[in-house]
């Protein structure tokens, strides 16, 4: 009986022993961010240069561990934002990082510059790996003063009266420009209800200005010809090509916009069809929504639109994110094609 007493004083005692050895510490990695080395205080942009880039130089990140591939990406905000809201102006797989002079200044008036005022804009550099299991790597901000140039340019463009909007060639949002100067115009146009007939016009008044119809042959156009003409039964919306130096059109339909998701009463099945504003050549809807999200869409996942990086411009297909709907309510939604290289949207709580 005292020999198996021992035993058990024994087997109670080692655990005690074990608890007194020290236990190895896990190895903490020590990671360090890139900074843009020589950081200019001031970049006053210029239109001029709109197609030019600025070359910034960042120093290496450290990830703690041996790597082989690194991107780095300049990203930006607001100053005194945190970057709650980054948005990235150029990416390299080197330390050399260029970033095009027109995109970094749609990018700084969209964070709330004025054009032709200095403001100050935060930069830092975003490093990422290839390697699996690391995370990205932030590096410290720097303040920039920007002095952006105006993005708003007066290009040409061409009218687009119809049924559709009451036969008004004096709309001004009624249009189609011509992004090159050069009498080639593009656009969308919205035929969801009337005739589905329309014009092309030169100003902003019949008899006045040459307005161009249809000619004999297909896709072509002639001054004072027949009304263009879309089908009751092909209604939606269209994009519009017009070249007046050979005189010829083209329409390609995309289909009937809706909004799409769990947040509406169709859900991620079917899209609750917008209505025409044709005052201000916009797509709209005032409706009840749930929590959830949503999307533009029409009827097809191939023509979607969400949410992108800057406030109130939409995104295409993967790269537009589904638009979240916090609190349920009554909600006024609008979508504007006007201008095709910078699609908008609105969601407004009635």
């Amino acid at each position: 009986m005292r020999v198996f007493s021992k035993l058990l004083l024994i087997v109670f005692a080692l655990p005690l022993v074990w608890s007194c050895e020290t236990l190895d510490e896990p190895r903490l990695i020590t990671q360090t961010g890139a900074m843009i080395t020589d950081a200019p205080s001031n970049l006053v942009l210029t239109r001029e240069e709109a197609d030019d880039f600025i070359v910034f130089n960042v120093s290496s990140a450290d990830f703690g561990v041996s790597v082989s591939e690194v991107t780095y990406t300049i990203q930006i905000d607001a100053a005194g934002n945190n970057f709650a809201a980054p948005v990235a102006v150029g990416s390299s797989p080197t330390t050399t990082v260029e970033v095009n002079i027109d995109e970094l200044n749609r990018r700084a008036v969209a964070k709330g510059l004025e054009a032709e005022v200095a403001g100050n804009i935060e930069f830092r550099v975003s490093a990422t790996t290839t390697r699996a299991g690391l995370p990205t790597v932030n590096g410290d901000a720097v303040t920039i003063s920007i002095t952006p140039y105006s993005t708003e340019v007066e290009l040409p463009f061409l009218r687009v009266p119809g049924d559709y909007q009451g036969w008004n060639p004096g709309n001004d949002n009624t249009i189609i420009y011509s992004e090159n100067s050069d009498d080639v115009y593009e656009g969308f146009v919205h035929i969801l209800s009337g005739s589905g007939a329309f014009k092309f016009i030169t100003g902003p008044a019949w008899d006045e200005f040459p307005d161009f119809g249809r000619g004999d042959a297909a896709g072509t156009l002639v001054e004072k010809g027949a009304d263009l003409l879309i089908p009751q039964n092909q209604y939606g919306t269209y994009s519009v090509k017009v070249d007046l130096n050979d005189l010829t059109y083209e329409l390609e339909r995309v289909g009937i916009w809706g909004i799409i998701g769990d947040a509406t009463p169709g859900g991620w099945d079917t899209e609750t069809p917008m209505t025409f504003d044709r005052d201000e050549n916009i797509l709209k809807i005032t409706i009840d929504l749930v929590p959830g999200a949503f999307k533009f869409r029409t009827q097809t996942w191939d023509m979607n639109y969400g949410m992108s990086s800057e406030e109130g411009v939409a995104g295409f297909n993967n790269d537009g994110a589904d638009i979240p709907i916090a609190e349920a309510g009554n909600y006024t939604i609008t979508f504007d094609l006007k201008t095709p290289w910078e699609i908008r949207y609105s969601v407004t709580k009635n």
